[in-house]
């Protein structure tokens, strides 16, 4: 097996293959070795480990994953990089799925692995259109991932791990933080991929809160209030709220100097305990 993972491999492997790379998935294929290895190294990764990897490519991370993992359970949209991955690692301990992951119920294709590990991990190089989707999915629906390894754009991890009062504060921020401690692990330039992206990208490691800060009393609803405080940016939080539930501003108002806020703060002022405690008020009052 040809080792992978510097630019010129990349290259020759795509070159060699005849692969055509596809704007429709946003592939960018990360060729630094060094980086590589650096983001593999972030989530302490053991034999006893399984990592689910999403968006393989042409298995640049894959084979380093392999050598330091019990087992790889990778997720590939692309059928034409199947058979790329299948020549590449003849490996009876990766478990290749072609398939989109957002159509898939990951913890059941975990437990059909039928083996016992010390953690699974979660790491993907995500493109901008799907990060988000993918995110929220393993976080509203896995229970048995514990930790997260992202690659996405800057912006959008910066997204991830803004406080509140900062232009980058918006509800995706609320429950990233709600569910994770997160934090930007490293940057990563554009130069170190192929083809090369319109801007940097950074990696956000994520490890799911065994215990929450504070506990909602009615998880659902404080999605939602979190969501629709963000429905317009620039209204305030008394008429997102009020709009998106159809109640009276005064009862809202009410609440929020309960809180400790006046009437015109807005939605990027409160802090995720804040908006636990603002939906189990909701919870106990209201619905």
């Amino acid at each position: 097996m040809n080792k992978i993972g510097t630019v010129v491999n990349t290259k020759k492997t795509i070159e060699e293959n005849k692969f055509h790379i596809k704007k429709k998935y946003g592939q960018n294929f990360l060729t630094d070795q060094f980086i590589l290895n650096k983001i593999t190294d972030i989530p302490q990764i053991t034999n006893e480990t399984l990592v689910v990897e999403i968006g393989p490519g042409i298995g640049s991370m894959t084979e380093i994953l392999l050598n330091k993992a019990k087992k790889v359970l990778a997720y590939e949209i692309d059928k034409d990089l199947i058979p790329i991955l299948n020549n590449n690692f003849k490996n009876q301990n990766l478990i290749l799925i072609n398939d989109d992951i957002l159509k898939r119920n990951i913890d059941e294709d975990i437990e059909a692995i039928d083996n016992s590990f010390d953690k699974i991990v979660l790491i993907a190089n995500l493109p901008y259109y799907i990060t988000t989707a993918i995110v929220m999915k393993i976080l509203e629906e896995s229970n048995l991932i514990s930790e997260l390894v992202i690659m996405m754009q800057y912006e959008v991890a910066m997204r991830f791990t803004s406080k509140p009062s900062t232009k980058d504060y918006n509800s995706l921020s609320i429950v990233i933080q709600f569910k994770t401690k997160s934090k930007i692990a490293m940057k990563v330039p554009k130069s170190v991929f192929i083809p090369i992206p319109n801007v940097d990208s950074a990696v956000v490691h994520m490890k799911i809160k065994e215990k929450y800060d504070l506990e909602p009393d009615n998880l659902e609803l404080f999605y939602k209030i979190v969501k629709k405080s963000f429905t317009q940016r620039r209204k305030t939080l008394v008429n997102n709220i009020a709009a998106a539930f159809n109640l009276p501003k005064s009862q809202i108002i009410d609440i929020l100097v309960e809180l400790g806020h006046s009437e015109t703060v807005r939605g990027e002022k409160l802090s995720v305990s804040e908006f636990v405690e603002l939906s189990n008020i909701f919870n106990r009052e209201i619905f």
